[in-house]
């Protein structure tokens, strides 16, 4: 699922953020309140959402993968708790407490450490299955209800729109430029 690929973006930027506090670099406050309005909005509240009301669903009617499921359902809700901690602890950094930026630091790198073993299980074990389970015409018709939904509530943009404000976020923090992360060869 293409969302993942917008989780990883705003991953990078917990990433980022997570190591400001150690560094006494000033925290972009709104940047990092809008990336949380992203996580919950598009991550949480539509592509979650999905997987818990279509996807999930299947599986523990299959009796195929249940264990992996009730995990992925337990992340999903630790995952919007952290979301609730991460914008609180944004408010209260404001002040520019030393022990809050610790405290949201931390929670970016819980919310980090978390989600990316979740997506890779989901993109590599949940995601294939789910093929089998629905079969062809179930699977496409899942597609096509998935993409109207995305439409509903992010307008004619979708996806792409979600995509161009994270990169607007990445360019101010300054993560935008892709080459920076090549290592300088020999």
């Amino acid at each position: 699922m293409r969302e993942h690929g917008v989780l990883n973006r705003i991953l990078l930027i917990h990433d980022e953020n997570a190591s400001r506090p150690d560094t006494r670099e000033p925290l972009p406050l709104d940047a990092l309140a809008k990336g949380a309005d992203i996580i919950r909005r598009f991550i949480e509240e539509y592509h979650e959402k999905l997987e818990e009301d279509f996807v999930f669903p299947r599986f523990e009617k299959a009796s195929k993968l249940v264990d992996l499921v009730s995990t992925l359902r337990r992340q999903h809700a630790a995952g919007r708790s952290l979301t609730d901690a991460i914008s609180r602890l944004i408010a209260s950094v404001a002040a520019t407490k030393d022990d809050d930026r610790r405290k949201l630091a931390e929670a970016l790198r819980s919310f980090a450490h978390m989600y990316r073993p979740h997506e890779a299980r989901e993109d590599t074990v949940l995601f294939p299955a789910l093929r089998a389970i629905v079969g062809k015409n179930e699977f496409r018709e899942l597609g096509e209800q998935f993409e109207k939904k995305e439409h509903q509530l992010f307008g004619k943009e979708g996806f792409e729109g979600i995509v161009e404000q994270v990169a607007k976020l990445e360019q101010s923090f300054g993560l935008y430029d892709l080459s920076q992360f090549t290592p300088a060869s020999g």
